[in-house]
């Protein structure tokens, strides 16, 4: 079988981070915007803005070659979830055409940096894996249990875990 291993590790982080927005849409104002006192820095409502935002700016990076327009009115959980959705499904369709011109190019950015396309999608990842375990860490002190978002889960979950004897 034949598959694109990028877009399956893209299509996971997409996952990922809707799961841990499923979790969040039942937290109160209060939980959202609660400070922890520990390494991680930030509210959630704060951490899933910068989650997405940068997203969103990742893929415009590699689809459109500059930045979203700067908002004026930071977005609503619903609409950043809006976001994160059609950002993650644009960074799944760029990866499934390695033709296209946006991977074959290096991107000028604004610092005058010309970065391989490549780095912006290693940089989406991990910048999400890492924000979605301090959401977590958050989740853990205010008493919610954070939801299970591993590859493992994943893969159970897209039928790609197959039993022994099967």
């Amino acid at each position: 079988m034949t598959e694109n291993i990028l877009a399956r590790l893209i299509e996971h982080n997409n996952w990922a981070t809707l799961q841990i927005f499923d979790v969040c849409a039942t937290l109160t104002a209060a939980q959202l915007d609660f400070e922890p006192q520990s390494a991680v820095r930030g509210t959630i409502r704060e951490t899933l803005r910068h989650l997405v935002l940068s997203q969103e700016d990742y893929t415009a990076m590699l689809t459109t070659f500059d930045h979203p327009p700067e908002r004026e009115v930071m977005p609503t959980l619903v609409e950043l979830r809006e976001i994160v959705v059609q950002s993650g499904r644009e960074l799944v369709a760029l990866v499934q055409d390695f033709s296209s011109k946006s991977l074959q190019s290096q991107i000028q950015v604004s610092d005058g940096y010309r970065v391989e396309p490549w780095v912006f999608i290693v940089q989406a990842i991990n910048h999400a894996t890492e924000h979605r375990e301090q959401i977590k860490s958050i989740l853990s002190a205010l008493g919610v249990e954070p939801p299970r978002i591993d590859g493992w889960m994943y893969g159970r979950l897209e039928n790609a875990l197959i039993p022994p004897g099967s």
